[in-house]
């Protein structure tokens, strides 16, 4: 029907613009928790452990939210809780005394965004029929990193006005509030996304096709190459590469670059289909020797590089995820797919932050071997798709 496209599109301009208020919150406060961390005693490892369990138990969690949306129905309450939970966690930040507290905090958050995100992204897939599944998620995710580049860019003024981390924290009550105000008011104009599917096409099978677990797998490799920014950041201060002011704006610049990124790739993966993860995946290997080995031009233009691959991988991934998969069980594979990719993040992380502690150089080999691994993989992938006679995806 024609009318549903203009009706698609709104709906996901308008789960973008929440997604900006949303990431400016904790991506404002997550470009700095390096750093905060580290003032409150914390370790190398510390940091890449506690940052690597927040991504293992927000994107492992998935595996209980996806299927729960999927089995009860409720989308729009689990999303709802979810970005409650995430968002209030943020500035109580500000009254954290030591870096338990703050760790609680931190897992907190990312349990929470893994606790809205499996339903939101399958109530997005339903916009996608009319609009194409590269451009939907595309645009969201460019809105959403757009957010995670002024939030940084926020919390470095106050730190550059005030001088103090709790204060900034207390300040991204605020965006926070605007966020879940613009939700429920999402959920009143749009109580029923599915109708927005249009003709979308349906997966006659039930079960998960044998290309979407050679996915996984891809992705899996590039999740356990990209080391969490706070360990970034953390080294940033170690090494005095970055200054404390500069790395949040780094952290602005990377997220600015990713969100560029999305509309760009979102549109090439509708046209030309997964095969633009190939290049993109070898290119975002480069962001670990910049960042950890160089000096202050190669650590920004490592952040800009890093920035660009976790934008191209949060946008296409679940571009790719939705047609390799039945329309009914989507949220479960966007939990089942998204909780393996945090599993690997958590072993990534943790290994990348244990063998920086014994030699810098060992971890950037880690990192760039894993991600290299992973473009066979997606070459296979392609194939695969190609072989099957499929569309897009290809």
């Amino acid at each position: 029907m024609m009318h549903t496209r203009p009706r698609a599109l709104k709906f996901v301009l308008m789960i973008g613009v929440l997604s900006f208020f949303a990431d400016f919150t904790y991506e404002g406060a997550r470009s700095v928790l390096g750093p905060y961390l580290a003032l409150l005693s914390a370790s190398a490892a510390t940091v890449a452990i506690v940052t690597g369990l927040g991504e293992l138990l927000g994107y492992g969690w998935r595996l209980v939210s996806g299927p729960a949306a999927d089995r009860t129905g409720r989308f729009w309450a689990i999303t709802i809780a979810g970005y409650f939970v995430q968002l209030l966690s943020v500035p109580a930040l500000a009254l954290a005394r030591d870096w338990p507290t703050a760790a609680a905090l931190i897992v907190l958050e990312r349990v929470g965004r893994a606790t809205r995100n499996p339903p939101r992204d399958v109530m997005l897939s339903h916009a996608a029929g009319e609009i194409g599944y590269g451009w939907v998620f595309g645009v969201h995710e460019a809105l959403d990193q757009f957010g995670a580049l002024f939030g940084p860019l926020g919390v470095a003024a106050i730190l550059a006005w005030r001088g103090e981390y709790r204060f900034a924290f207390a300040a991204l009550l605020v965006p926070a509030v605007i966020c879940l105000t613009l939700l429920l008011v999402a959920r009143h104009f749009y109580p029923h996304p599915e109708d927005l599917a249009g003709r979308a096409p349906e997966s006659p099978a039930e079960h998960f096709r044998p290309v979407f677990w050679v996915y996984l797998v891809g992705a899996g490799l590039v999740a356990a190459g990209f080391a969490d920014f706070p360990l970034i950041a953390y080294h940033f201060q170690k090494a005095s590469t970055v200054s404390p002011l500069w790395v949040p704006v780094a952290y602005a610049v990377a997220m600015g670059v990713s969100g560029a990124g999305s509309l760009a790739f979102g549109r090439l993966f509708d046209r030309i289909g997964i095969g633009v993860l190939v290049p993109l995946t070898a290119v975002s290997a480069l962001y670990a020797p910049l960042v950890f080995l160089g000096g202050f031009r190669s650590a920004l233009l490592g952040s800009a590089i890093w920035g660009l691959g976790m934008g191209v991988h949060e946008s296409i991934v679940p571009a790719a995820v939705a047609p390799l998969v039945p329309a009914r069980r989507r949220a479960s594979a966007y939990g089942l797919f998204t909780g393996v990719y945090g599993v690997m993040w958590f072993i990534g992380s943790a290994a990348t932050g244990l063998l920086y502690e014994r030699s810098i150089t060992a971890a950037v080999v880690f990192c760039v071997a894993a991600e290299l691994v992973a473009v066979p993989v997606f070459l296979m992938v392609r194939r695969r798709w190609r072989e099957a006679g499929n569309g897009s995806p290809g």
